[in-house]
């Protein structure tokens, strides 16, 4: 949707009987309205505004602050990510939207004096006409969507100073008395969706009905008397989000509570919907806008911009790997290698400080703002990290950007180690060459109709891996592979980081394409998930994840390269080459401690899977788990596309390839 426009109250009734989206500030009457969607539900906040015309500025005893005090500041907010809002923007002051239009106009309000000088009748007259006119617009609005869906409920939010109170009060109140009795379940029900999720600091999520306010207002008496089938749910927010006595805000609950307002309202509004209108909603997020808003496409081409070619693979893989290796092994072991990488083309503070000036506020849905809000802080870490590769402070970066293996992890990687060989395993194989392999992923790619390359390369420190950015394949030179091995790398790297890289590009956001925050341990997760479906799992591969794990806890807790490369060599047998390289993951760029994170992976994905929970919201680009929820939510919508392509293994397993006791090991990584 575009930006607002400026329409008079006339202009913005006529778009909304022809049924057009739009946004608009009115040009006669205190209003914001923006209808995205049409539905069968509005959300008000007609006392969030503070402005007052000039002419009564002049006249107006109170400051600033005291009007504040009585207006609902923030309520707006709470609201924002709706499909059709509609926002008072002038002060209670100037007229309060919520009075009758004979007790609209104040001489003195809570007991204090309102103007210094009476109002002439002039004065007063506009401030009524425009009062009249906003309620023009909210009848033909509510008129609208009863003759589309045969119902209607409008969500009327305030808020309300708590410390008047001499008795405990509770942070929700919806006010019913004026009422029919025929909407009593339908009130009871706001009142649950509202008592659902906590809220942060322990702040009760205690939601009344007629406790502290009946209902009595303007709006929802002038609607209920238009309009048969149309509920009003007149409910005043304790100013918990505030310091009512200063003014000043708390964000955080903000956030908190236009989180708590989008899920109970669209809960409630999916259900009212289905008992009392002519539509039915298969999930409660098809009630939200279906495009992304101009203020997300904004931030998102921003962010992608700044962000596209800063792939941490790229910068961390040694320019000298081969050369360090036959150092280190002529030394016998002795020596650390001393590794080099690629100048930086980056200018880190700038760059942070261009990530910092996105406006991200400016996203109205709450959902989304924070999972730009995280990418965003993942970012500066990542830029944190990559500013000290090759430095002592890239490993403790790292740890803030990657963190580091728990006892859970550590357990299982144990778990893993202490399991016995697969007999099958143990058979000699002949190996397939770097050129021979170069020819399977290049299948690979013509079998998921991918153009892509695949080239090899001596930069790399693991025998295939996927350049996201330039949508290609690296194999190592002069690696070998056994089949199977050959088989679900093909599997990793195609039908998991190749599908999830095309998937990225054919989304409208290009925040699939960068990643959300540490998107590594879920993509990897479902890469080994899928190698495992696809029947291609091995000990040896099970152990190599643990191995990683114990790699880089003993990296964190001191040991250097030579410690670590000895403890996986001697105490736990593992070939001198695959050891090397193993370590020199772990220890590349001064400490990368990423590679425990397969593993951790692996048992979140797998949990999903075993539970017949849908991947594809974790398929559709660069995405980690911690936001499957949203993620859901936005394909559901319509925001984000449906993955056109899938892993293989991931439609069609094979499991039954795999040797029988990996069901047994699989299920047993907790």
């Amino acid at each position: 949707m575009s930006t607002a426009l400026k329409l008079s109250s006339s202009e913005i009734i006529k778009r909304i009987r022809a049924g057009r989206d739009f946004e608009a500030e009115a040009t006669d009457t205190g209003m914001r309205i923006r209808i995205s969607d049409y539905v069968p539900f509005v959300c008000t906040a007609i006392h969030a505004g503070g402005e007052m015309r000039h002419e009564l500025q002049l006249k107006c005893a109170l400051d600033e602050f005291e009007r504040w005090y009585e207006e609902d500041p923030d309520t707006d907010t709470f609201i924002s990510g709706m499909p059709i809002t509609v926002i008072g923007t002038e002060s209670r002051f100037s007229y309060d939207l919520n009075r009758t239009p004979e007790e609209a106009v104040y001489d003195e309000a809570w007991g204090k004096k309102v103007w210094k000088r009476p109002l002439n009748q002039a004065e007063k007259k506009r401030s009524l006409v425009r009062h009249q006119r906003f309620y023009e617009v909210i009848q033909a609005l509510v008129e609208r969507l009863e003759n589309q869906f045969g119902g209607c409920v409008v969500y009327d939010i305030h808020s309300y100073n708590w410390k008047r109170w001499n008795r405990e009060v509770p942070t929700f109140n919806i006010g019913s008395e004026r009422l029919d009795q025929k909407w009593k379940e339908d009130v009871s029900a706001f009142k649950a969706a509202l008592e659902e999720e906590p809220l942060p600091h322990d702040i009760s999520n205690a939601c009344g009905i007629n406790d502290v306010f009946m209902g009595r207002g303007y709006n929802l008496a002038f609607l209920s008397e238009n309009f048969r089938n149309t509920l009003v749910l007149a409910t005043e927010v304790k100013k918990v989000y505030c310091d009512e006595n200063t003014g000043e805000r708390f964000p955080g609950i903000i956030h908190a509570l236009q989180l708590k307002f989008k899920h109970a309202i669209i809960q409630h509004a999916r259900n009212f919907a289905a008992k009392h209108t002519n539509e039915s909603y298969a999930h409660p997020p098809d009630l939200l806008p279906t495009t992304p808003s101009s203020k997300l496409l904004e931030v998102d081409a921003e962010l992608y911009e700044l962000v596209r070619n800063f792939e941490v693979l790229n910068f961390v893989n040694p320019i000298n790997i081969e050369q360090e290796k036959q150092l280190f092994f002529r030394s016998q072991a002795s020596n650390n290698p001393q590794f080099n990488y690629r100048p930086l083309r980056i200018e880190p503070f700038e760059l942070k400080r261009k990530l910092l000036r996105i406006e991200v506020e400016s996203i109205p849905d709450a959902s989304l703002r924070s999972l730009y809000e995280d990418t965003i802080s993942a970012y500066l870490d990542k830029v944190d990290l990559l500013s000290t590769l090759g430095t002592d402070q890239f490993l403790f970066n790292s740890l803030r950007y990657y963190g580091r293996p728990s006892a859970l992890d550590l357990k299982n990687a144990e778990y893993l180690l202490h399991l016995p060989e697969v007999e099958d395993e143990l058979r000699p194989a002949k190996r397939v060459s770097t050129n021979e392999a170069k020819l399977v992923f290049e299948d690979a790619l013509a079998n998921y109709g991918f153009d892509g390359k695949v080239q090899i390369s001596n930069r790399i420190v693991a025998d295939a891996m996927v350049n996201n950015s330039q949508k290609k394949v690296l194999i190592k030179k002069g690696a070998t592979f056994r089949p199977k091995e050959l088989r679900y790398l093909v599997h990793h790297e195609i039908g998991v980081h190749m599908v999830t890289t095309m998937n990225a590009q054919l989304q409208p956001l290009k925040l699939l394409r960068i990643g959300t925050p540490v998107s590594t341990r879920t993509q990897e997760g479902l890469a080994v998930l899928v190698e495992y479906l696809s029947g291609n799992t091995t000990m040896k591969r099970l152990r190599e994840l643990a191995l990683r794990v114990v790699a880089v806890d003993r990296m964190v807790r001191g040991a250097d390269f030579v410690e670590t490369y000895r403890h996986l060599t001697k105490d736990r047998g593992m070939e001198v080459n695959e050891a090397f390289n193993l370590t020199t993951r772990v220890y590349r760029g001064g400490g990368l401690t990423k590679d425990y994170l397969y593993l951790q992976g692996l048992r979140e994905v797998f949990e999903l899977y075993r539970k017949g929970e849908d991947l594809r919201p974790l398929l559709i680009g660069k995405c980690s788990i911690e936001f499957y929820d949203t993620l859901q939510e936005m394909m559901h919508r319509g925001i984000l596309h449906e993955p056109k392509y899938l892993p293989i293994p991931y439609t069609n397993p094979s499991t039954e390839l795999n040797h029988p006791v990996f069901d047994y090991i699989v299920k047993g990584i907790r």
